[in-house]
């Protein structure tokens, strides 16, 4: 195999831009306008604002409720990720007063990317809610300027027996619109990333389906509940399921 066609290959299994090729001691113009346009789509998920109202019609029928953290705009949001981490007075008020028990709360965070969050987060959770049928389902949470730690006084707040993050991921260039989950058994203030699941990599070009993530939740989520723990005691050593299972050879 000649080199060109030995990197023509290796491009065809990744997204990592290699073997771009070269015009005299620069990239091609195409490479050039592709690598703006990939950063162009990052900045602009990362400074986007969540259409909340949209997403809240997406869930429907799903009772939905609305919180905020303590960042006030989306600039301090990037700046001071400890704001991003706890509820607004108000926000904190409303949920103390709403309170309730359930099994599971959803919250979904815009993140560090509103774009996938929009795109692609009523579908997930509606992957979820079905994977998890027999137990109960609180109110959706949506939660603008969120961290992954809002979860915590959400969840305790609403008396959920496991919190369920999904929030829009970092983007980067190959990927802008990508969600993560983040499960958190006995969700309370002040608890530390060692005590959450977590599921990355959630999106339509490559990534994992809403199917794949909501099957991967129930496992971990349903174990999380038989066991009293979650985090780093948790490990998804589920056994893979091979497609031609019990079929015998094509």
């Amino acid at each position: 195999m000649v080199p060109g066609e030995l990197w023509a290959k290796l491009r065809r299994t990744t997204p990592a831009r290699i073997a771009l090729g070269r015009v005299g001691h620069a990239l091609p113009l195409g490479e050039v306008l592709d690598f703006q346009l990939a950063h162009a789509r990052a900045r602009d998920a990362v400074h986007a604002a969540l259409d909340s109202a949209a997403l809240a019609a997406e869930l429907e029928p799903l009772p939905v409720l609305h919180v905020e953290s303590d960042a006030p705009d989306r600039a301090t949001y990037l700046r001071r990720p400890d704001l991003g981490r706890q509820l607004s007075v108000r926000s904190a008020a409303m949920l103390a007063e709403a309170g309730g028990r359930c099994d599971v709360v959803f919250v979904i965070g815009d993140g560090l990317s509103a774009t996938g969050v929009q795109a692609g987060a009523a579908r997930l959770v509606r992957a979820c809610v079905e994977e998890l049928g027999g137990l109960t389902i609180g109110p959706v949470v949506i939660a603008r300027a969120a961290r992954v730690a809002l979860g915590d006084p959400v969840g305790e707040a609403l008396g959920a027996r496991v919190s369920v993050m999904i929030i829009g991921e970092r983007p980067g260039l190959s990927v802008h619109d990508s969600l993560g989950i983040y499960m958190t058994y006995a969700p309370q203030t002040g608890r530390t990333d060692a005590a959450r699941n977590c599921i990355s990599n959630i999106h339509g070009a490559g990534g994992l389906s809403p199917q794949e993530a909501a099957r991967t939740l129930g496992w971990l989520l349903r174990e999380a509940l038989r066991r009293a723990l979650s985090g780093v005691s948790l490990k998804d050593d589920q056994t893979p399921t091979l497609p031609f299972e019990g079929q015998g050879p094509a």
